[in-house]
């Protein structure tokens, strides 16, 4: 079983893999801005917890 799963996630490593070697610069360049952002806002991100409040 174990060793099933690895070999599926090496094939789904190498398809992105492919995949990403088929994208121009521009899709690169895109998609790089688009996880930067994503990162600021997170690190920016904070999670509060109010209690339930019953009335």
């Amino acid at each position: 079983m174990l060793e099933k799963t690895k070999h599926t996630f090496d094939q789904a490593e190498l398809e992105l893999l492919k995949e990403g070697l088929k994208r121009s610069n521009k899709e690169r360049f895109e998609m790089a801005t688009r996880l930067y952002k994503f990162q600021q806002t997170m690190s920016k991100a904070s999670i509060t917890h109010k209690p339930l409040s019953i009335k």
